[in-house]
């Protein structure tokens, strides 16, 4: 497998950094893009997963859908349950998801996929499909990766977050022989220094439409966030299977 600090990747310094980005305007965009991509009417039974901390199962629950959310950080579901929401959270690893479904809806937004080695990360795609219904629908939300490539090449290039006196500095390479990118971050806050690495797959959109037959959808539609056909120029890719 990949080399792939989970702990040190969602952690404290996670929710920390990424605070100013993920706000509650940006979060409620996100579910209002999820709601309008889906044609969600409130009545559907969802599965979040990896959820996080909860700032999209929490506000799928509020309008009125039942929510199930998996994650394997106990940090981020302590985190998520402090909504007092409806939602169901459940600790447990997406490869082996801990639940049985039927679900209407699978999520993964916000490039939560990939995480794996590839035999790995499609058997998390055969997971979404054993938990959903026939019929139902898998949205994966990532990168492009001919976009990413065309962007981002040669590297390697750095990312700066910065709150105060506190940074995080990403410093990241795509890998063309595996397919992934590989990321050197390095935090210091509160004048504490903390190292750490993650590595993200990127499949090209031909090997998305293999690995959803292989793992038993029927259909897969690929378009980029704003509803327009996939380019080199569109950063984001949305992914809808069908079971």
């Amino acid at each position: 497998m990949a080399r792939f600090d989970f702990d040190a990747t969602f952690g404290e310094d996670y929710l920390y950094f990424y605070a100013d980005f993920l706000t509650d305007e940006h979060n409620d965009a996100d579910v209002d893009a999820i709601v309008s991509i889906l044609g969600l009417d409130g009545g559907e039974r969802i599965l979040d997963a990896p959820c996080g901390h909860g700032r999209i199962s929490n506000r799928l629950a509020d309008r009125g859908m039942s929510v199930v959310g998996v994650d394997a950080t106990e940090l981020f579901l302590a985190r998520a349950r402090e909504s007092g929401s409806s939602v169901e959270y459940v600790h447990g690893d997406i490869r082996a998801l801990p639940v049985d479904g039927p679900f209407d809806v699978a999520l993964s937004w916000f490039t939560s996929f990939g995480y794996f080695d590839d035999e790995e990360n499609r058997q998390v795609l055969s997971e979404y499909r054993r938990v959903l219904r026939p019929g139902g629908r898998l949205l994966i939300e990532l990168h492009n990766h001919d976009e990413f490539v065309r962007r981002f090449t040669p590297a390697p290039f750095s990312n700066t977050t910065r709150i105060g006196n506190d940074l995080m500095v990403d410093t990241s390479e795509f890998d063309c022989m595996t397919g992934r990118v590989e990321t050197e971050r390095m935090t210091i806050r509160d004048g504490q220094l903390r190292e750490s690495h993650h590595s993200v797959r990127f499949p090209t959109i031909p090997e998305l439409r293999d690995w959803l037959s292989g793992a038993g959808f029927s259909a897969a539609r690929f378009t980029a966030r704003d509803g327009k056909a996939p380019s080199i120029h569109r950063p984001r890719l949305l992914v809808i299977a069908t079971a």
